[in-house]
């Protein structure tokens, strides 16, 4: 996919590079019960090149059931919520979110994001880490299907 920006190596190492969302292929996390989260990884995925950054979008549908999706892991987190309004809970503190929000979810934490609107709630997450895979997430209730 990044063949077609010709990215040659800048003096700090890394390569400029510009990735549309709709190049990104969509992941998905499905529980029992109505609605789904999914999400695009467009730094630091599989198929974009990270460095020290790791970048995307996640989608929590109206009705999907959050805890399902309550998880941890090692690195920090940030989410910035693009639209829709939510709440995040890190380690059972509901964060009322809305388009603007910003969330510092510290390394460690046990955390979830549920949607309590009617539309779908777009969050951007950022973790300092290479790559995704870099992230190894333990769920509270087992991984979700």
């Amino acid at each position: 996919m990044l063949d077609e920006f010709n990215l040659t190596q800048t003096s700090a190492g890394s390569a400029p590079f510009a990735v549309n969302l709709s190049e990104v292929p969509v992941e998905r996390w499905t529980g029992s019960g109505p609605g789904a989260v999914s999400w695009q990884t467009v730094l630091g995925g599989a198929h974009t090149p990270g460095r020290s950054l790791t970048a995307g979008v996640a989608e929590v549908e109206p009705g999907a059931p959050d805890r399902t999706f309550v998880h941890r892991h090692d690195p920090d987190e940030l989410y910035f919520v693009l639209s829709g309004t939510g709440a995040v809970v890190v380690d059972d503190r509901e964060l009322p979110v809305a388009a603007g929000s910003t969330v510092f979810v510290p390394g460690g934490a046990w955390h979830s994001a549920r949607n309590t609107g009617d539309d779908v709630l777009r969050i951007l997450y950022v973790f300092p880490v290479d790559s995704f895979d870099d992230v190894v997430y333990e769920y509270r209730d087992g991984a979700p299907g």
